[in-house]
This record gives structure tokens, sequence and C-alpha cells, in this order.
């Protein structure tokens, strides 16, 4: 092969392997590679190839790997880690053999994950403890948060209850209504805005302040978030409250980024003051606390269960109780 075509396809290769690493969160990404990591440790100890070349039984040597990241003995912190864990590390072991052209080391000849694997993850499973729910946060929460922000010359108070609101509403994830300048967040950002009179969208780079308090209906287009199909389009009227209300929410939002000269690809939950960027997950999650805390346990639940999840639980729950449709 010529020397320069043969640098273009190792270049297009790695190009593309580059791409598949970046098809999962860096998260995920960092746990694969370290699940490589131990797995050739795990094989060198005891003396095996680290493809199993040699290996009649396959499912046997994932089996011994998957039960001592179970228990800790190979888990990076040391501590015993749950089923859903341990398939990952499996899975990312078997991935780094499909990468390079070989099988995939858990499935018996039917190409299905053989079935000793699959019954010891479902015994693992039976004996986790049950996995933490967020609990929705009721309406007085949200109203006592407004109530706050509505008479506060705090920005950032306000900003935080505007968040909350908008994530009540449009059941965002966290990483959709907050700020916190992670690479893993995608949150919805000004250019994401469409605010409406009536029919008539306003141009939110030109029209006046009074023409967007004045809007009657708004909506969000959906990028590349988790929570919805890239392009789509989600809109709500206005909500019959002079202040919880997701379309006067955005407006206020809007307001403060433009008072500020915000570019459109702000982030929604950004603030320009002398703290943080924004108003981060952690930052909700501290707020959400305090406030039902400041209850003393009168809401049937505690600051323990709540954190930033919680509001898109809190607003299918709304959703629900109101019998809306989906």
């Amino acid at each position: 092969m010529d020397p320069v075509e043969a640098d273009n396809v190792i270049g297009a290769l790695r190009s593309a392997q580059a791409a598949v690493k970046a098809g999962i969160s860096s998260g995920r990404a960092q746990c694969y590679d370290t699940g490589w990591t131990i797995w050739r440790d795990f094989c060198d100890r005891l003396g095996l190839d680290t493809f199993l070349k040699e290996s009649t039984d396959k499912i046997e040597k994932l089996q011994i790997f998957a039960a001592r990241i179970r228990s800790g003995e190979l888990a990076p912190k040391g501590h015993s880690i749950k089923s859903r864990s341990v398939e990952d590390y499996v899975r990312g072991v078997s991935q780094a053999f499909l990468g390079l052209g070989r099988r995939d080391p858990r499935l018996s000849d039917d190409n299905k994950i053989d079935f000793r694997l699959s019954r010891v993850y479902k015994a693992w499973r039976k004996e986790d403890p049950p996995p933490k729910r967020v609990k929705p946060i009721p309406m007085q929460v949200l109203k006592r948060l407004a109530f706050l922000a509505e008479h506060s010359t705090d920005e950032r108070q306000r900003a935080t209850a505007d968040m909350i609101i908008i994530a009540f509403f449009f059941l965002l994830r966290p990483g959709e209504y907050t700020d916190d300048g992670s690479t893993e967040s995608t949150p919805f950002r000004l250019e994401d805005v469409q605010i409406f009179i009536g029919d008539r969208r306003l141009n939110l780079a030109t029209c006046s302040d009074s023409e967007l308090l004045q809007a009657t209906f708004s909506s969000l287009t959906f990028t590349d978030q988790k929570n919805g199909v890239r392009g789509e389009v989600i809109g709500l009227g206005l909500a019959g409250h002079h202040y919880i209300c997701p379309t006067k929410a955005l407006v206020r939002r809007i307001l403060y980024l433009r008072r500020h000269q915000a570019p459109s690809d702000t982030p929604l939950a950004r603030l320009f003051d002398c703290r943080a960027k924004g108003v981060s997950a952690k930052h909700i999650t501290q707020v959400l606390k305090d406030t039902v805390k400041s209850f003393n346990g009168t809401l049937g639940f505690t600051e323990h269960d709540v954190s930033a999840r919680c509001l898109r639980a809190a607003g299918a729950n709304a959703l629900l109780l109101s019998k809306a449709s989906d």
C-alpha cells in the first residue's frame, strides 16, 4: 500500500475508533477502560491469554471475573458492587473483544448471552438492595420556593426558582436544566426557546421587554438532550398562576440573559454574578433539601429523599393527578 494511503487509512481508523468511544458518556467510557485494565491484570494473575485463545470455556472465566468484581476483590474501590455494575464491567470486556474483530465471549452458540451469566446476574439482582427512588416534591414546596423568589432581589435565588419551575413543567433531567459546565450535560440554551403571543412568534433578539411579558405560549426545541427526540419541539401555554408558570419562568430567564447581552448559545441557567457560572444541580438539590426541611416533616418524607432529579418525577406525578393524557 502507498505510504500516504496507509497513513490515510490509519487516520480514518483512529477517527472511527474515537467516534465509537465518544458514542457513550465519558464516565461509561472510563468505566470500560478501567474494566479492561482490571481484566488484563486478572488474566495475568491466572496465567490466561487476555483474549482467552486457549480457553475452551470462556464463560467460566467471565464468571470468575464477575464474581471477583461483585465481591469487591477486583473492584476499583475494593467494595462489593451491584449486579448492574458487574454487568457493565463484563460488557466492557466483551466490547474490547469485539473492537478487535473477535467474537463476543459472553455469547453461547445461539448468539445469546450464555444462561450461566444471565442467571448469575439475575440472582445477584435479587440480593441487591432496592434502588433508591427520588420522591416527587408536592406543590407546597414549589409554591414556597416561588414565593421566596418573587419577593427576593437575589438573582441566584430567582434563577434557581425559575429553573425549578421550568424543569417541573417540561419534565427535565438535571443535565438539561442546570449549568454545571460539564461536557456531559446538554442544557437548554437561549436559542432553544421559542416565545409566542397568540400565533405570533417573537424574535428574542429584537422584541421588546413588554412584548415578552405579554407571552401566551412557549416551547423548547430538543437538540441532543436525552429526554427527547432531536429536533422535537415541546410547547406549553400559561399555567394559570402569576409566577409558577413555564412560559413566565422562561420569559424571566430571557429578560435576565438579554440584560447581560448573553449570546444565543448561553444556557438558560447561566448567571453573571461573582460566584459559580450558573445554577448547578448541586445547588438545586441543596435548595430543595432546605425547603423540604423547612416543612418540619409534615410532607411525609425528609430532605434526604429529594434531589435535582426529583423534578421530572414531580411534574409527571402532577400530570397524572390532573388526569392529563400523554
